[in-house]
Parts: structure tokens; sequence; C-alpha cells
């Protein structure tokens, strides 16, 4: 009996240690996936014909998300920025990333009614 409630305990302590690994992961996944570089509007543009980098922006992703894209920006400020997106509809905008990590993520960016940007985010496919 004592061996069946110590072993409870154990996998109770390994799911919960295994739980909070998990979500900081995910809290800091694209910090580690995305931030090795500094956003540069010149290497954005060129980046988006290179066939030879699978990842070819996304080691931009995270800065261009959390330094440069301010709430509020308008939409067109964001088209002047970053050029052509990969996809427009009326209330977001998506950038292609490329291949990262074996899978194809994009920078999907959200506007409000009156064209001003309320969120980003990087999303996987």
């Amino acid at each position: 009996m004592r061996v069946i409630k110590w072993a409870t305990i154990a996998l109770s302590v390994f799911t919960l240690v295994l739980t909070l690994v998990f979500f900081a992961w995910w809290a800091m996944k694209d910090s580690l996936m995305f931030g090795s570089e500094k956003f540069d509007q010149v290497k954005w543009m060129q980046a988006a014909a290179n066939l030879q980098n699978e990842c070819k922006r996304g080691d931009m992703a995270y800065d261009l998300q959390q330094n440069i894209l301010v709430k509020g920006t308008p939409k067109e400020a964001v088209a002047i920025l970053l050029g052509r997106p990969s996809y427009d509809a009326d209330r977001h905008v998506e950038y292609d990333l490329g291949k990262c990590m074996h899978v194809y993520h994009g920078l999907l960016i959200y506007f409000d009614e009156n064209n001003k940007l309320i969120n980003s985010r990087i999303s996987s496919h």
C-alpha cells in the first residue's frame, strides 16, 4: 500500500514538473525560434524572393513583433514597412516567414475597423 502511495505522489510531482516545463517552453518558444536577429527592412524585402534560405524571414519575426509593430500603427504604415503581404484580408494580413524548424510559419497582423494595428502573432501552418 505504501508503494502505491509513493508511486502516486511521484507521478503527481513528475506530471506537475512536466506541465510547468511545457508551459515555460510555450511562453518562450517564439523568442527561442525567431529571436536571433534584429529587424532589417532591406533584408526583409529581399528575403521575400529568396528561395535558398528556408526560414527566410523567421529570424527577424520576433524582434519585429515585439519591438517594431506597435498597437495603433496604421495599416498603410505596416504595408510601407513590410511590403506586400502574402495574404491580405479585410481585418488581417499575413507575411510568409518560410519553413522554420520543419514547419511553415507566418506573421499574422490584425487591424481594427479603423485599420489600426491591434495584435500580431507568429502562426504555424
